[in-house]
């Protein structure tokens, strides 16, 4: 058995990195925004209220709202849907990871590999 002592996780600590995982996250959806948006007005020629709404309902997991689509189009927007799958998952991970994180300290979870 071990004998460490584990001082009470201090909450403040875990608050800032809420703060920065949030922010973190928040930078990645507005880059992923930004190049939804550009690519939709690049290759569909769509002014920025269309393009934000087209790359926001991908992000969304909604799907495009615009559907006849040209052929450079056509493949800028399957890969977009692609990566917006990978940033939904990503974001959710770097959202749940201090929280997990607290709670695997708190019920003072170690890794027993180094057992015999």
């Amino acid at each position: 058995m071990s004998t460490e002592r584990h001082s009470a996780p201090n909450p403040h600590v875990l608050f800032r990195r809420l703060l920065l995982h949030l922010a973190f996250s928040v930078a990645l959806l507005a880059a992923s925004l930004g190049v939804g948006m550009w690519g939709y007005s690049h290759y569909e020629h769509l002014p920025w209220r269309d393009a934000f709404l087209n790359a926001a309902m991908l992000l969304g997991g909604m799907g495009p709202v615009k559907l006849d689509l040209s052929e450079p189009g056509k493949v800028f927007a399957g890969l977009f849907a692609l990566y917006s799958g990978l940033v939904v998952i990503a974001v959710t991970a770097l959202l749940l990871a201090p929280g997990i994180h607290h709670i695997m300290k708190r019920v003072h979870w170690e890794d027993r590999s180094d057992t015999k």
